[in-house]
């Protein structure tokens, strides 16, 4: 699933936040690296919150710290608690939260004190399913704040460096500056999409927390209107449920010098955007399915955004051409055989010799589980017969627990059309499923 799941749209409907003052350096250091993992497009960092360590999505398209999911880490502490009310995506409905001050997130070196968190109660907001790895919360605007911070999508490594001269010179002399605003606390950056010949200048948020290339809000005033060929399709998850729109491809995007032919735009729903506070003249988002292109800096104090090429830039733009998504599910006990050579005793071992004795042995292993946890009306797989909740045991004969879910969705972003053949189970029986990936645009 191509993710922006989230907070993209999470507003606070209670109180206002808090002044905070971001991640600091500790004495003497002046660098820190930070490895993340990369999963659909989106980047994940472990934090230690009052001493334990959770996993965070690093989101610069949300200013408040956000925790959920939080499982079995109940043995995290919170101070200064007090009930509050939070309102998402798509719906006027809200979910009940807390607001606590006072606490403390550190890694290698950088530290936020007396840093506000809020946390969503409803553990039914889980977004571990979709990404495959435990997820605790997301982050964006305080860790993004007060430093450069160095982005390389190809190392999977994130450098923050306390701002100086020198390494001010060297991201210059390296790199491709753009100018940047920070309202509310996000990024934003104007590039130029062309929609149907009509080449359009759009401000659009600089969101590393979207998995998808490019939103954009439609807009007949200032041209921003569907292609005629696209697809409806499922875009995310918010606080209130699924968010809807359409994905079509557009005939080009730029930002500064940097040019890309074809890549696919989601158009979201106005009902899924209603309750979105915009700032002014804000047409959309660019997200990591471009970002990723780049090694990139993020200099908020500065007002900059640096950008290099690296050898992600010419990928070709893939988008889901099932119609399925899938989500992991549980975990299951996996019986593997271990064969185990043992050379006879007191004979040398030589590999080329037949004086070995092959034996074997059993070990059970925990192996994931995935379910289909949406299907688009219309699609390939809707009309094959695929249904939501159906457990998938092999994709063309090949058992899915070998694989780890990004593995799973990559199947079905071929490049090619291709048949596949889904093994699934529905009510206690194995279905044999084929239907073909078709390139509807």
């Amino acid at each position: 699933m191509k993710l922006k799941l989230i907070l993209l749209f999470l507003f606070l409907v209670t109180l206002p936040s808090l002044g905070q003052e971001g991640f600091q350096f500790e004495k003497e250091i002046e660098k820190v690296v930070i490895p993340f993992k990369f999963i659909n497009n989106l980047i994940f960092i472990p934090l230690k919150v009052n001493g334990i360590e959770l996993n965070f999505l690093l989101d610069s398209g949300v200013e408040e710290t956000i925790l959920f999911s939080l499982g079995d880490n109940t043995e995290v502490r919170f101070f200064n608690v007090e009930k509050i009310t939070l309102r998402g995506l798509g719906s006027e409905s809200s979910v009940e939260g807390l607001k606590s001050t006072n606490n403390t997130l550190e890694i290698n070196g950088l530290k936020s004190t007396d840093h506000l968190l809020y946390v969503v109660l409803d553990q039914s907001f889980n977004i571990s399913s979709h990404i495959g790895i435990p997820v605790n919360g997301i982050i964006g605007y305080s860790f993004l704040k007060n430093n450069l911070v160095d982005i390389n999508y190809r190392k999977k490594k994130i450098s923050v460096y306390k701002s100086n001269k020198k390494i001010n010179r060297k991201i210059d002399k390296k790199y491709e500056r753009l100018p940047i605003t920070i309202e509310r606390s996000k990024p934003y950056v104007f590039c130029d999409v062309t929609i149907d010949s009509i080449k359009i200048p759009l401000k659009l948020l600089i969101d590393i927390g979207n998995g998808d290339a490019i939103w954009l809000f439609e807009n007949d005033f200032i041209g921003v209107t569907i292609p005629e060929k696209n697809f409806q399709d499922y875009l995310g998850k918010g606080f209130s449920g699924d968010v809807e729109g359409k994905r079509a491809k557009i005939k080009d995007f730029s930002i500064s010098k940097f040019q890309f032919q074809g890549p696919i735009a989601a158009f979201p729903d106005s009902s899924s955007i209603k309750s979105v506070k915009m700032v002014q003249d804000r047409a959309g988002s660019v997200g990591s399915e471009i970002l990723k292109r780049f090694n990139i800096v993020l200099d908020y104090s500065n007002g900059n955004l640096f950008l290099k090429k690296n050898l992600n830039f010419k990928d070709p733009f893939h988008y889901n051409k099932s119609g399925i998504e899938v989500q992991h599910n549980d975990l299951q006990w996996v019986k593997e055989t271990v064969s185990l050579e043992t050379p006879i005793s007191g004979v040398s071992y030589d590999p080329s010799s037949s004086n070995i004795t092959n034996n074997f042995k059993y070990k059970f292993v925990l192996k994931p589980i995935y379910e289909i946890s949406n299907v688009r009306k219309g699609s390939t797989a809707d009309l094959s017969g695929l249904q939501k909740g159906d457990i998938i045991i092999s994709i063309n004969k090949l058992k899915t627990y070998r694989f780890t879910l990004q593995e799973i969705q990559s199947f079905l972003k071929p490049d090619e059309e291709k048949w596949m053949t889904f093994e699934v189970e529905r009510d206690n029986q194995i279905l044999i499923i084929k239907f073909k990936l078709f390139n509807v645009l």
